[in-house]
């Protein structure tokens, strides 16, 4: 029995489950968890703004993995719900080819899995090798929902979109692109807004198979020869989150003219010295009779990754790239709604006028124009995410999420 063989009997044996958030989480423990439990998503393919926000944690993985097929099944077991393989910066120049026919042999032994694969990207290195996939792919275009363009700018983006609506037009379904901006043209000052000017106005042409833009934070410090350290958040290196504002001003509107913006990498997953005192506060954890679990927390450097998340979403980011998978936990429940935030998203919604009125929490108020976008975008990320129960905080959700 061929390896192949091996790996595509183990896979097809398991249980089949729909594609949906959580779905680690059994029974009663589920229920304490959630008022509205997350809904499955990812069959039908025609929803792209339901598919955007629930792209969550999205892990990369090198094509040459060995075992690369096995591994993607088994992290979606474990809540994995988006993943790209990876065809650029993870491969050795003599690999590529290698990587290449990898991916293909990988997508169509996940094509005969019994359970739902996660949403599945090939981050490729050129618009060219976007066609070498598609016309190589056998059964597994069934399980293909897009592609990664790196370095993406006004200068390359033609070709890659021009490949992406062909690729859709040879498999006859949806096929989506998501650009990554990290180009040096990006981020130098004197020509970024020409550049996001012309990135805005080329992603339009193609909105409908345009899934959400990623953010290269990584090549961005390159450009500067920078490396942020793990106490700081990339919002503290100010010359990259001057970029990511201007992204999110010229792509992130909630007019109708923008798109999802996915947050960028958070690089460490281990100990080290730390010169400045952990970003978690210790009382939500008492409350929660959690603190070890706390302490576990700031040991593997993921107190600067929920301090990221949360600044990310305040400033109009969903969703993240991640490349170890203990950072999939912290991402997946920083993005379940509150009790609170659902409330409030409810109370806004039921009216088409304005006007103002007091939050059900008794601690806000709501204005019912200004917050409308903000409300919907909650329900989207209530549907894929779901509402957690009055009382419950991240911590609990964490917690449930890292012990299964």
């Amino acid at each position: 029995m061929t390896a192949g063989i091996a790996v595509q009997r183990e896979v097809s044996l398991r249980k089949r489950m729909p594609l949906r958030h959580f779905r680690q989480l059994h029974g009663p423990e589920a229920r304490n968890l959630f008022h509205r439990a997350p809904e499955p998503f990812g069959d039908d393919h025609t929803d792209r703004e339901l598919l955007a926000f629930g792209l969550g944690a999205t892990l990369y993985a090198p094509a040459t993995r060995p075992d690369l097929a096995l591994t993607i099944s088994k992290r979606a077991e474990r809540g994995v719900c988006s993943m790209v393989i990876d065809l650029e910066d993870a491969v050795a120049d003599h690999e590529v080819e290698y990587a290449k026919r990898q991916t293909v042999e990988t997508l169509d032994l996940l094509a005969a899995n019994g359970d739902a694969n996660p949403l599945l990207f090939v981050r490729v290195r050129d618009a060219d090798t976007i066609a070498e996939i598609v016309d190589q792919l056998g059964a597994g275009a069934s399980v293909l929902t897009g592609f990664v363009f790196p370095k993406f700018d006004s200068a390359t983006g033609p070709r890659y979109l021009d490949a992406l609506s062909a690729a859709a037009r040879r498999l006859d379904r949806p096929i989506y692109g998501m650009p990554v901006l990290e180009s040096a043209g990006l981020v130098h000052r004197q020509t970024r807004d020409q550049e996001l000017t012309r990135i805005a106005e080329l992603l339009a042409e193609h909105r409908e198979r345009v899934l959400a833009v990623r953010v290269g934070a990584t090549d961005m410090c390159s450009t500067f020869g920078i490396r942020r350290d793990r106490d700081l958040t990339i919002y503290d290196v100010r010359v990259v989150a001057d970029v990511i504002a201007d992204i999110v001003n010229y792509l992130g509107r909630a007019d109708g003219t923008g798109f999802v913006i996915t947050g960028p990498v958070w690089e460490y997953f281990a100990d080290h010295e730390r010169m400045f005192r952990p970003l978690l506060r210790t009382a939500p954890f008492e409350e929660s009779d959690a603190v070890p679990f706390r302490q576990y927390l700031v040991s593997r450097d993921l107190d600067g990754l929920l301090r990221e998340i949360t600044l990310d979403r305040a400033n109009g980011i969903q969703g993240k790239t991640v490349i170890h998978p203990s950072h999939v936990a912290a991402v997946h429940a920083l993005s379940v709604v509150t009790h609170e935030e659902y409330s409030d998203a409810l109370d806004i919604l039921q009216v088409d006028v304005g006007g103002v009125a007091a939050s059900g929490y008794r601690n806000k108020m709501n204005e019912m124009r200004p917050h409308r976008s903000w409300a919907r975008q909650t329900l989207l990320r209530a549907r894929v995410f779901g509402v957690a129960n009055k009382g419950v905080s991240f911590v609990d959700l964490l917690s449930a999420l890292v012990t299964v």
